[in-house]
């Protein structure tokens, strides 16, 4: 079956970059969790899932960011409880994160992720939600709910304060945006580095959609699932108590690179909640393609969404050394001077050939 780790695939792969003590305990950590389970069938179609233990995190947590052989690590506030894993506690000024330490190298597939958010805060007194990532860097904090701007993959963010909104009330102005959106809200955004997160407008600038999800203080389990088929990215979430996906995002055309990292984060300011995952799920998804789906689901190797222009990365230029600056500056000088001596020639001919004539 294909959870089951055997002597290759990921696990060979990985454990050349691993010294052979940390290769040594973090198979044993594998074989703890045991082998995964069968595949399943999803839908119609020839769709079957598999669970991928080593992208998965579920209690009791055992090895997550205790050491370089675990499977997870731990940044900022986050901490390990018996129940969940708290990104931010119920406090202003705090932020957390917990990342995968394998990357991914699956071509489709399903993430499920059970968390729960809540706190003291009354309506619109609470902030300021969490992001599930997949990306090329990891363990980078920033402002982009606890985790770096203009990253390099995809980001949804469960996002549970409206700063727009309130940005306007606090103008005098009337909030009329373009489509009303109500919050808490679900929205996704593919980046290539070189997309910032607006803020100020809760993402709307760069977001490919979104929809409401009051998912703050239920006392039934919530869910969310992003699943990425044939380079067709879905959203949905059952925070019903129903225990039914509702769809909420369907986008087409998304191109992701193999080879990223899963992660979470959140971040609190002047407001705050408790951020809490209680688990995260990876499932392989096995799909049929046609040899035309196959030539058009080539690897990329950069993020981008079909009839979606995202701007073009730009390198800066090194900054010139010493040696350098004084080779240009020598260069124009010794330019400049011959350009001088030759005009200087040129003209003297010009006025012998002007005299001749004259005579």
């Amino acid at each position: 079956m294909a959870a089951v780790l055997g002597p290759s695939g990921w696990w060979q792969r990985w454990r050349r970059h691993l010294p052979a003590r940390e290769g040594s305990s973090m198979l044993f950590l594998l074989l703890l969790l045991g082998s995964g389970q069968g595949p399943r069938r999803v839908g119609a179609g020839q769709t079957f899932e598999y669970l991928k233990r080593e992208h998965s995190l579920s209690k009791p947590y055992q090895g997550v960011g205790t050491g370089s052989s675990s499977l997870w690590n731990l940044m900022g506030n986050a901490m390990v409880m018996t129940q969940y894993i708290r990104l931010t506690p119920d406090m202003q000024s705090k932020q957390g994160a917990l990342w995968n330490r394998v990357p991914c190298f699956l071509r489709d597939w399903e993430l499920q992720v059970h968390f729960k958010i809540h706190g003291q805060g009354k309506k619109n007194l609470h902030g300021d939600g969490l992001a599930i990532w997949y990306t090329k860097d990891r363990m980078q904090p920033g402002p982009v709910f606890g985790n770096m701007d203009k990253f390099v993959g995809l980001g949804v963010f469960i996002d549970t304060y409206p700063n727009e909104e309130k940005q306007q009330e606090a103008q005098k102005r009337r909030y009329s945006p373009g489509v009303q959106r109500v919050f808490p809200y679900i929205s996704a955004m593919v980046n290539n580095g070189s997309l910032s997160y607006d803020h100020e407008r809760d993402g709307r600038p760069t977001e490919l959609g979104g929809c409401t999800a009051i998912v703050r203080n239920l006392h039934y389990d919530t869910f969310l699932v992003i699943r990425y088929v044939k380079r067709h990215l879905t959203i949905m979430m059952d925070i019903d108590g129903k225990h039914e996906w509702r769809d909420c995002i369907e986008v087409p055309g998304v191109r992701l690179p193999r080879g990223y990292y899963f992660g979470t984060s959140s971040i609190t300011g002047d407001l705050s909640d408790n951020h809490d995952v209680i688990s995260l799920k990876l499932f392989e998804l096995t799909v049929e393609r046609t040899p035309e789906e196959e030539k058009m689901h080539r690897d990329v190797f950069l993020p981008s969404v079909d009839n979606m222009k995202l701007p073009e990365m730009t390198t800066p230029l090194p900054p010139l050394s010493g040696l350098a600056l004084f080779l240009i500056v020598f260069f124009s000088l010794v330019f400049s001077v011959f350009a001088i001596v030759i005009g200087i020639i040129l003209y003297n001919k010009w006025q012998e050939q002007s005299r001749k004539r004259f005579y």
